[in-house]
């Protein structure tokens, strides 16, 4: 069974630079979560494909894209301004490319913060909440909140997805972070995991299952940021 065909998109960045994408629009969608990808790997990784196929079998659609320097093929990742502006143009994009469905975003590790940076110095025009797929709180190795600052200033719902091994992310540190943002924060740690939503064999589950339960939490959560909003209308 298939759940809406992969379509490539082009993004326009600025009057110099374009970005790939990848969109997917499953039948009866009504909301598009526009993905962005960790620092290490770009919108063709296998977890970035797994989430998309997964939201699309569950009647979310997604728009993945590339940043300008893993696009170039570099491993050192944009400054931030030229982050902010690509996932300012990614929002943009899908608004004009299916302007009946809602929009979430957010991403994985460093999409995710580049995302809620933006966010946080000015909304994205239609994004209704952000969702995390392992917030970097800190360096491996360097517990800090320094990373979650700007969340303060993040206005809309947030789902922060997390490991409850992530080096990234010490839960001890995260818990109460998140906690001071009051009812528009939502966290669901998951036992065992690390960064990658990877759990050991002792567990006795396998990564898919993660994965599984991961996806349909932010799908509950994305249903609830919906009806919340038409309930405010």
């Amino acid at each position: 069974m298939t759940f809406g065909s992969l379509q490539p998109v082009s993004i326009s960045v600025d009057d110099t630079q374009r970005v790939s994408g990848l969109l997917r629009v499953p039948p009866k969608a009504r909301v598009c979560y526009v993905l962005a990808h960790g620092a290490g790997a770009g919108m063709e990784h296998p977890f970035m494909a797994s989430v998309a196929d997964g939201l699309a079998e569950r009647g979310v659609a997604t728009l993945r894209y590339q940043f300008p320097y893993m696009e170039r093929g570099s491993k050192r990742p944009d400054a931030p301004r030229l982050a902010y502006a690509t996932v300012r143009a990614a929002v943009a994009e899908m608004s004009r490319l299916a302007p009946d469905l809602a929009l979430v975003a957010g991403g994985k590790s460093f999409g995710g913060r580049m995302t809620s940076q933006v966010q946080a110095a000015s909304p994205l025009p239609g994004v209704r909440g952000i969702a995390f797929l392992g917030f970097p709180l800190h360096a491996a190795g360097r517990p800090s909140n320094e990373r979650g600052k700007h969340l303060f200033d993040v206005q809309i719902p947030m789902l922060f997805l997390q490991g409850s091994r992530d080096q990234l992310a010490d839960p001890e540190l995260l818990q109460p972070l998140v906690k001071q943002f009051g009812a528009r924060a939502t966290l669901k740690l998951f036992p065992e995991a690390d960064h990658s939503f990877h759990v050991p064999a002792r567990t006795g589950r396998k990564d898919a299952d993660v994965r599984a339960e991961m996806l349909d939490v932010l799908v509950g959560w994305i249903d609830m940021v919906m009806s919340d909003k038409e309930n405010n209308k």
